[in-house]
């Protein structure tokens, strides 16, 4: 997204009517029939003001609510289950992780500690999920209008980067443990306890994945569990090399290559915690459909100033003006509600503000994607 959204509580702009020599469609816009539209340009929507809103009641607003209070049904379903993965996890995680720290101190396994170590951590990240996803389920306030839902979303950014610390740490100490000769590995309860940590994690990482998909807060708690079932592997196949032919350099070897899987496997969450908090739009969501569908639509000429983002996982939001036909007699709210419902049903979008318009002479708002939606047509 270019910019954040206008969040306007005024959902239904009823100017009245006149002709739009201004509001100029694509020509190319195949049945609305508005060639005379062709060249919408920003100078032609300077001094738009909202005083003149007409029409802003409840009634008017009827399917806004009913889609918001839907949406926020659905979120709070997923966390119930969401919460539920991350506590068995929780549990799975902390027992066997003692077992791990006794057997590292015993044996001398670096591998063997390193993933002591990080499931320590996933202990802590797998805390801090819990933790941020309570303090998501606060009301709104007039300081905090959407709520704390992000705080889900600041969670799993700082378990992204905790994982890339312990990366570090594991590159760090297997550097210097490769140039130590004195070091010496016990290969055989490295075997037993990092084969007792790989079923512990298959576990763990099971039940997390189940909610995955769904939460960002419980991908980033996944991927400290996946993490840490790599690094299960890791400890098995050095204890293996290190039991059958004294390769103790398989040790740190095998750590960094963990290391290594670690900071890759994250890639892709990291890439869409920041698409979140740039308010970027949904990847599941096709803007240039979902536009073109709303067009389709009777009574719409155009829309634009289009916004869609997430304001946390499994919760999207939608702004847009939408210009509507001269020539359209039918029932305005009708019209509002068959737009919110394809969003709600079409694009699973909960909260969505629609404006609309019967000109866009004047209007000051940024049409940067209506801009973009006219060009990708006329050049498609």
């Amino acid at each position: 997204m270019a910019e954040s959204p206008h969040r306007q509580e005024a959902e239904h702009h009823d100017d009245s009517a006149h002709d739009d020599p201004s509001g100029r469609a694509r020509a190319d816009h195949e049945g609305h029939g508005h060639d005379e539209h062709e060249g919408h340009g920003h100078a032609e929507h300077e001094g738009h003001g909202h005083d003149e809103h007409e029409g802003h009641g409840h009634d008017e607003h009827e399917g806004h609510d009913e889609h918001g209070h839907a949406g926020h049904d659905h979120a709070h379903d997923l966390r119930g289950a969401s919460r539920r993965s991350l506590i068995v996890a929780l549990v799975l995680i902390s027992t066997y992780m003692v077992a791990e720290v006794v057997g590292g101190v015993l044996s001398g396994s670096l591998a063997l500690l390193a993933d002591a170590g990080h499931m320590l951590t996933d202990a802590a990240a797998i805390t801090m999920a819990l933790v941020a996803m309570w303090i998501a389920q606060k009301e709104p306030s007039v300081e905090r209008t959407f709520g704390y839902h992000r705080t889900e979303i600041l969670a799993a950014l700082a378990n992204t980067f905790a994982l890339w610390l312990i990366a570090g740490w594991i590159v760090w100490e297997a550097y210097h443990r490769a140039f130590r000769e004195d070091v010496e590995v016990v290969g055989l309860p490295v075997l037993l306890v990092g084969i007792g940590g790989f079923v512990i994690n298959v576990i763990a990482a099971w039940v997390l994945h189940r909610s995955s998909g769904e939460s960002l807060n419980v991908e980033g708690a996944f991927q400290h569990v996946l993490a840490d079932l790599l690094g299960s592997v890791g400890v098995i196949i050095s204890a293996v090399l290190i039991i059958a032919f004294e390769w103790h350099i398989a040790d740190p070897i095998l750590s960094v290559v963990i290391a290594v899987l670690i900071v890759y496997n994250t890639r892709k969450l990291i890439v869409n915690i920041l698409n979140v908090l740039l308010e970027g739009s949904p990847e599941r969501i096709d803007v240039y459909k979902l536009c073109h569908d709303i067009e389709e639509m009777e009574g719409v000429t155009l829309i634009h100033d289009v916004h869609v983002w997430t304001i946390t996982s499994g919760n999207e939001a939608f702004t847009a003006h939408v210009l509507l036909d001269p020539a359209y007699q039918g029932n305005l709210d009708g019209l509002i509600k068959g737009m919110q419902d394809l969003l709600h049903n079409e694009y699973g979008i909960g909260h969505a503000t629609i404006q609309v318009e019967r000109s866009v002479e004047g209007c000051t708002e940024n049409h940067h994607v209506g801009h973009l939606l006219a060009y990708a047509r006329s050049t498609g």
